[in-house]
């Protein structure tokens, strides 16, 4: 991949542009395999395009009223434009000059980080695979909220628009607080012939056609272990849960568990569509609910962040006489961690995802097996 922003020196975010994405992802698994373990039975890595590949932009929003920059910030907290990233589908890219031209329109002053003044910081893009939208204008204050409500039709068809409300100055890309402008307040992520609803605080992978791959892979391995019941830690939305949820000759007792509220609600939308009635999603610490339960399922999935499951869930685990856990990490390091906390969960196999291409970050799954 060839990008101008990159020779340029505009933008550095892809450390690996310019290695061959070959030797990218030979050079991730290498990586992994030395902090998970050589041993393993690997299968092939899951690859997609290395270019146009996001279905999700985090654009900073710089420069003035007449002339926005979408993009990043520099060094010295001036707005760069990077409307042309290689990263965007078309479907994505097409949509920045029409919310360009809206700053400006709908009167929302770009934040200055230097001076602290301004009202709108970011705004985050999401495509789902029909073409679908989602907006979210993420503001100092609701100031210019009614002006963004006034102005929505000049936006053109956009499926879910959100203005998510910052007030701190901080290093943070979103606030806690959610006002949804449009009728429709989710939208739909089709995965593998699953819908998947997704809420404008909701977490969804950044790449749809290796997510897609993730959640094949952690059903195959869940088939074949053939559990009554799991659990999906760390849920989402939902999607190792309704991946995993069996079908109608063999459903299985699934119970997911997010922190987030939003992710909760975005599953339970699905699971209901679904019709899965022995499935069932909660909002709460995923280490707490397994420490608070008085039975351990069959098969534990886990998802966690960078951070991994830590001690007290590997503790868990460890004991807990489950026969198999799907440990699905961005991180290797925190999850060889925790792995060596649970040396009765014994690694049988892996498969690394290039779910990030032209960076160093990557998705592995795993499938444990006790001894």
């Amino acid at each position: 991949m060839q990008c101008s922003y990159y020779d340029a020196g505009v933008c550095r975010s892809c450390t690996l542009m310019g290695v061959p994405h070959a030797t990218q992802v030979a050079d991730k698994e290498a990586g992994v395999r030395a902090l998970v373990g050589a041993h393993l039975d690997w299968l092939p890595p899951v690859v997609g395009p290395e270019s146009a590949f996001r279905n999700k932009a985090k654009m900073v929003v710089g420069g003035t009223l007449d002339a926005p920059t979408l993009g990043i910030l520099d060094r010295a907290g001036a707005g760069v434009d990077l409307q042309g990233c290689g990263l965007y589908p078309p479907e994505l890219s097409r949509i920045f000059g029409v919310l360009a031209s809206f700053v400006g329109l709908a009167r929302l002053q770009p934040y200055d980080v230097p001076t602290r003044t301004g009202e709108l910081k970011n705004i985050l893009v999401t495509l789902a695979p029909d073409g679908a939208l989602m907006v979210r204008f993420v503001l100092r204050s609701q100031e210019s909220v009614a002006r963004i409500r006034k102005h929505l039709p000049a936006l053109g068809d956009i499926a879910v628009v959100s203005a998510n409300i910052l007030p701190e100055h901080k290093a943070v890309v979103e606030g806690s607080q959610e006002i949804v402008l449009t009728e429709r307040a989710t939208l739909t992520m089709r995965v593998n012939d699953i819908d998947l609803h997704l809420r404008p605080q909701s977490f969804f992978q950044t790449n749809t056609e290796v997510a897609a791959a993730l959640y094949r892979q952690a059903a195959a391995w869940v088939d074949e272990a053939a559990p009554s019941s799991l659990w999906d830690l760390y849920c989402g939305v939902g999607g190792f849960a309704l991946h995993c949820a069996g079908g109608p000759t063999a459903p299985r007792d699934v119970v997911g568990i997010e922190i987030s509220a939003e992710a909760i609600a975005s599953a339970q939308t699905s699971c209901a569509e679904l019709g899965l009635d022995r499935v069932r999603f909660a909002a709460g610490d995923a280490t707490q609910f397994a420490l608070a339960s008085s039975a351990a399922p069959d098969l534990v999935i886990v998802n966690p962040p960078r951070r991994g499951i830590g001690p007290e869930l590997a503790g868990w685990l460890e004991s807990s006489g489950v026969r198999h856990v799907v440990y699905s990490s961005c991180n290797a390091q925190t999850l060889a961690r925790d792995l060596a906390a649970m040396p009765s969960l014994r690694p049988t196999r892996a498969r690394l995802l290039d779910m990030f291409p032209q960076t160093t970050h990557y998705e592995v799954i795993t499938l444990l097996e006790r001894r």
